[in-house]
């Protein structure tokens, strides 16, 4: 049985999350708060096994609870449970920043209690138990190494794929590339629009190399960083000798719009086995059919480890298969791809600002 504490101002909202939550036969909501400062209290009576906690509150805010609670459970599952706002975006990217696990966005509209339900169902829970089973123990999965087929220097193009944890990883990847990569990086981190946005903003705050949220016939260029925008499926193809961006809005894949798989499979296409795919922490599957298709080309595959991963959904279906040629603790993954690109001087023209082409029509 998963012990959750729900902590939300709003009446309404406790008394769904606890109906649904406590509907699951291996959930149990053992306590409420209205604030952070009552869940804080709650917390060494309680011993929740996860805590869903609001980001918006008085007293104390989700964000302010969190600060507080990290030094004493350091390891403790939080989903931050956030509005679909800029103000609830910025607060939940400072709440992954400060330590949260995941987040799941409230439903627009509280009054539909049917849809409400589903939401939670469909997004919250599968969180919920993903992340307490992966804090209870490794899953054992054994890891089978691929050969590596591209020798260094021979990248053209990294892309990287991430969910759950993938904010805080993803950081740390990109800020420990340097500034004159000689790539374009794309990257896949399964968000809600505005979310996407606001998160490349921060990354280009914080990273050597611009990064950027990808725009529709924009060109890529090396030293960039391109992030898909939320609901938005990000692949690229190449016109008149140059390599553009195109967003679709084709069915979701793996449930997941944008889907890492589909920036893969672009990817093998366009760039072959000059391709380097980087997939970090994230429940699911996403991005393990894509990296089949980076294989079969020649491309190399480097994926996170289970230990210093949030969830090793993803990165493990890929180690698991045979696809990765590394497996590699977060800290390290800097310098593999690093390395991976080697010395290579680029064919392409030096980065510029961004310069948009029509958009290309047809689906991928």
């Amino acid at each position: 049985m998963i012990g959750v504490l729900v902590v939300d101002d709003s009446v309404v909202i406790r008394r769904m999350l606890s109906a649904v939550l406590d509907d699951d036969p291996e959930l149990e909501v053992v306590g409420t708060a209205a604030n952070g400062r009552i869940a804080l209290d709650k917390l060494p009576q309680l011993r929740p096994d996860v805590v869903v906690l609001d980001v918006e509150m008085p007293v104390l805010d989700g964000v302010a609870t969190l600060r507080e609670l990290r030094p004493a459970y350091p390891t403790l599952p939080v989903i931050m449970f956030s509005t679909l706002t800029e103000r609830g975006a910025t607060a939940t990217l400072d709440a992954l920043a400060a330590g949260a696990s995941d987040y799941v966005t409230k439903p627009s509209r509280v009054a539909n209690v049917a849809a409400s339900i589903d939401r939670v169902k469909d997004e919250l829970i599968p969180k919920i138990k993903a992340l307490v089973h992966a804090r209870r123990g490794p899953h054992g999965a054994e890891v089978r190494l691929a050969s590596p087929t591209a020798p260094p220097g021979s990248v053209e193009a990294i892309a990287i794929g991430c969910s759950t944890g993938g904010p805080d990883a993803l950081t740390t990847v990109l800020a420990g590339l340097p500034a004159q990569l000689s790539v374009p990086v794309l990257v896949v981190q399964h968000m809600p629009p505005l979310f996407t946005r606001l998160f490349a903003e921060r990354l280009d705050r914080n990273c050597p190399l611009p990064v950027q949220e990808a725009a529709d016939g924009q060109l890529v260029e090396p030293g960039r960083v391109y992030v898909a925008p939320g609901d938005r499926h990000l692949v690229v193809r190449k016109r008149g000798g140059r390599v553009v961006v195109h967003l679709t809005t084709e069915a979701p894949e793996n449930y997941c719009r944008p889907s890492v798989d589909v920036l893969f499979r672009s990817v093998a296409s366009v760039y072959g086995s000059h391709a380097l795919a980087c997939v970090l922490t994230g429940m699911g599957r996403d991005g393990a059919k894509g990296a089949e298709r980076i294989h079969a080309a020649g491309g190399r595959i480097i994926v996170q480890d289970e230990a210093t991963s949030v969830v090793w959904g993803m990165p493990g279906a890929i180690a698991s298969a045979g696809l990765a040629s590394e497996v590699l603790p977060l800290p390290q993954i800097a310098d593999a791809l690093r390395r991976a690109v080697g010395r290579r001087t680029s064919t392409l023209l030096p980065a510029s600002p961004p310069v948009a082409v029509p958009a290309l029509g047809g689906s991928w």
